[in-house]
């Protein structure tokens, strides 16, 4: 699992291709998963073993995946069927698919935001639109 931070503000290009940036391309393998936040209002960016658990991690509550409960199944299917497999060009870039850029409306210029075993590409204007910037972290202190 890697530990990214940061927001980078980068452009797609013609091909759909985005510049990862360099501290990015350090901590990330070559063959990277890539699949939509579960509202579809950005798309997360995993390795393979990351998005495993993050597919197995919705069945915590349940005791782990269940192979004969259909719900599990289909939440399963559902959510893979969602992914692409892409892989850093010799650049550090990657290619997102039209569709799955429509989706999540970007268009030219995309915010790429470090997490823990993972990172997200905004549209930019869609991030700015969210309110990101206006969350108070002070709430989070506790007396």
């Amino acid at each position: 699992m890697f530990d990214l931070n940061g927001e980078y503000t980068h452009n797609v290009d013609s091909k759909g291709r985005i510049a990862l940036p360099a501290k990015f391309r350090k901590s990330l393998p070559t063959d990277l998963v890539v699949t939509y936040d579960l509202k579809k209002e950005c798309l997360y960016v995993f390795d393979e073993e990351g998005h495993r658990d993050w597919v197995a991690s919705f069945f915590e509550m349940d005791g782990g995946f269940d192979q004969r409960s259909e719900t599990h199944l289909k939440f399963r299917r559902a959510l893979k069927r969602l992914a692409f497999d892409v892989a850093q060009d010799s650049a550090g870039r990657i290619s997102i698919p039209a569709d799955m850029r429509k989706t999540v409306g970007i268009d030219k210029e995309v915010v790429l935001i470090g997490n823990t075993g993972y990172f997200e590409i905004w549209d930019k204007k869609r991030l700015e639109a969210e309110g990101e910037n206006d969350i108070d972290l002070s709430s989070f202190l506790r007396d």
